[in-house]
C-alpha cells in the first residue's frame, strides 16, 4: 500500500467498523483478525474513499492500553463533501468545527466518531 496509512487503536473495533461502515461508507479490505478470545480485533483493514485505513482493538496485555486519542485529525478529502458530511453527522459525529466555507475557499468541517477520533471533511465549495 503506498503512502502513508493511519492505523488507529480502538476502545470497541467492532462497534468502530460497524460505525465507519455508516459513517464513512467504509469497506472491509480481507478478513478481520480476531483474537484468540474471538472477539476482540488484531487487525482490521478498511477501505475510505479509495484509501487504506487500518484498526484494531486496545492490547493491554501487549503494552497498548487503550488511551483517548488527541492531537490527530483524520481527513477525508472528497469530492462532494456536503454528502460524506452529512452521513458523517447522521450516523453519530459530534460537530467540533461547522462545515463551512474555510478562509482557503473549501468546504471544511471537523467532526469527533463516538471512539474520541476526529475527521475533518473538506472539498469543493460546490461539492454537492
Amino acid at each position: 500500500i503506498p503512502g502513508v496509512v493511519p492505523y488507529i487503536m480502538s476502545s470497541d473495533a467492532n462497534a468502530a467498523i460497524d460505525f465507519y461502515k455508516r459513517a464513512f461508507a467504509a469497506e472491509e479490505v480481507g478478513e478481520i483478525m480476531r483474537m484468540e478470545d474471538g472477539k476482540r480485533v488484531m487487525h482490521c483493514q478498511l477501505r475510505i474513499n479509495g484509501g487504506a485505513f487500518m484498526l484494531g482493538d486496545a492490547m493491554p496485555e501487549y503494552g497498548y492500553g487503550w488511551q483517548a486519542p488527541q492531537g490527530t485529525t483524520l481527513t477525508l478529502a472528497v469530492a462532494n463533501p456536503r454528502e460524506w458530511w452529512d452521513r458523517a453527522v447522521g450516523a453519530g459525529c459530534e460537530v467540533v468545527m461547522p462545515f463551512e466555507v474555510a478562509f482557503w475557499g473549501d468546504l471544511y468541517g471537523q467532526a469527533k466518531d463516538p471512539f474520541g477520533h476526529t475527521w475533518a471533511i473538506v472539498g469543493p465549495p460546490d461539492g454537492k
